[in-house]
């Protein structure tokens, strides 16, 4: 049985896609592996929001590479953003690479894979016209088709809804990477979530590139609701389904009709991913965003008025083209005034054929840092702030199974998105969970429930755990 080991980098719909492909893989025989040393075809799917993940993904494969001479029948295969920006490029840099694949042809990824390891198996010399690349962007028939028939269904799981992105963000090359906006339909997403709650799934979370602005081209509005509020009602009345999120939403397509789901739909779990990227006016324009500091401050005030609980968290940029000391203290001021739960912070990276890349006035590396650093102080200032005023409460939590670092110890996250990790028997994976919550560490909360412990040591004394 052949083995795989595939590595995933960047965002939710990079991990919704190499969950597709192992699935595929497994479905023919192959087994994953967590040892690249063991595999026999190993498979990067990679990112191009910023040049770090492009260089670690190189990286990476170039390690990789050493196991030629042991394996040499290994196939090796990038897969995803960087595949598609950089395309056929990448079989003249990576020498052993044997397959490109972009972003619409995950699902042929399986029949390559097979054809290049039957070829080596068989040591067939003639391999040069089997190498790969496969990189536009036309969608095809089965490319948003989500595959699980021979998977294990998670007790969380990702759904996607719609690819591509129409918004041209100056900075941003994910247009170009994951084509133009195309949305499922709602019956097709619906009869999804409802397979997975069937199988055990108590939690989706709807992917987009920016999913609040789902089947604008293709369906109506009904009444005052969008199309993306019609899909969260219809995936909210599947029955057993016990939680509902979405990512990555834009914040022009939060219109009254989405804020207000916050407070009708008990379902949907009270955390938002919404990105800044700068509280300068100056600078959001430049980056062809849609909205003002006042407009975003304003959305967060009518989002937190409808949820008082919700958590908030966000992307912000620094360092982007022509940012003066003036632009990144609005950023730091509006970032300080907001109290986001968290914040993923980027120091700007040019991408190519991005309007961004050309602009004047490219910042240096150390100014960058400097304010990545200072931004990330006051980021987690608040966040653990956050976290500690939630000490003394008990919360909900989704339990995912043993925690990465102590196996003798359960983790889950809230309904917040905050992880909790605690003690408690292993049938409680998949399981809702309420967890009094004892103490904080870095960004992570510990609690404690006195009844499964008491449970979980029965269990440990008398051997039936």
């Amino acid at each position: 049985m052949p083995k795989v080991f595939l590595k995933t980098y960047g965002c939710q719909m990079n991990e919704r896609d190499s969950e597709q492909v192992a699935q595929m893989l497994v479905a023919r025989g192959y087994e994953l592996t967590a040892v690249a040393d063991d595999a026999d075809v190993v498979l990067l799917n990679t990112c191009s929001v910023r040049d770090m993940a492009e260089q670690k993904a190189l990286g990476k494969m170039g390690l990789l590479g050493r196991l030629q001479k042991k394996r040499p029948h290994t196939v090796y295969g990038f897969l995803g953003c960087m595949a598609q920006s950089r395309g056929e490029s990448l079989l003249s840099e990576v020498p052993h690479l044997d397959l490109v694949v972009g972003t619409q042809k995950f699902h042929k990824v399986a029949d390559h894979v097979d054809a290049i390891l039957r070829r080596k198996m068989a040591h067939d010399t003639a391999m040069d016209d089997l190498r790969f690349s496969i990189v536009d962007t036309d969608e095809e028939a089965g490319s948003q088709e989500t595959i699980r028939d021979h998977a294990t269904v998670p007790a969380s799981a990702f759904v996607s809804i719609m690819q591509g992105c129409n918004m041209r963000c100056t900075f941003c090359i994910v247009p170009d990477t994951r084509g133009a906006e195309r949305s499922r339909r709602i019956g097709s997403i619906v009869g999804e979530v409802r397979e997975l709650v069937e199988r055990g799934c108590k939690e989706v979370t709807l992917l987009g590139q920016i999913v609040n602005l789902f089947g604008r081209h293709e369906f109506p509005k009904i009444g005052e609701k969008s199309p993306f509020v019609q899909l969260l009602e219809a995936v909210h009345e599947v029955e057993g389904l016990e939680r509902l999120r979405f990512t990555s939403p834009h914040p022009i397509g939060f219109r009254e009709d989405l804020v207000n789901c916050f407070g009708r739909l008990p379902k949907l779990a009270e955390h938002v991913h919404l990105p800044l990227q700068s509280g300068s006016d100056r600078l959001l324009k430049a980056m062809h965003r849609g909205y003002t500091a006042e407009k975003f401050r304003s959305l967060v005030a009518k989002l937190r008025a409808n949820c008082p609980d919700i958590a908030i968290t966000t992307d912000i940029i620094v360092g982007f083209p022509g940012e003066t000391d003036e632009d990144y203290a609005a950023t730091r001021a509006l970032t300080d005034e907001i109290g986001f739960d968290n914040a993923f912070v980027f120091r700007y990276s040019p991408r190519k054929d991005t309007p961004a890349a050309t602009m004047e006035v490219q910042l240096p590396e150390e100014v960058k840092e400097e304010r990545n650093q200072d931004l990330l102080s006051v980021v987690n200032r608040h966040a653990q702030q956050k976290l500690r005023d939630l000490v003394g409460r008990t919360v909900e939590i989704l339990c995912t199974g043993p925690s990465r670092h102590n196996d003798a110890r359960l983790t889950g996250r809230t309904r917040g998105n905050k992880i909790v990790v605690f003690e408690g028997p292993p049938d409680l994976a998949g399981e809702l969970v309420e967890v009094d919550v004892a103490d904080t560490s870095g960004f992570t909360l510990y609690g404690a429930n006195p009844r499964l412990a008491a449970r979980h040591a029965f269990a440990a004394n008398t051997g039936h755990e």
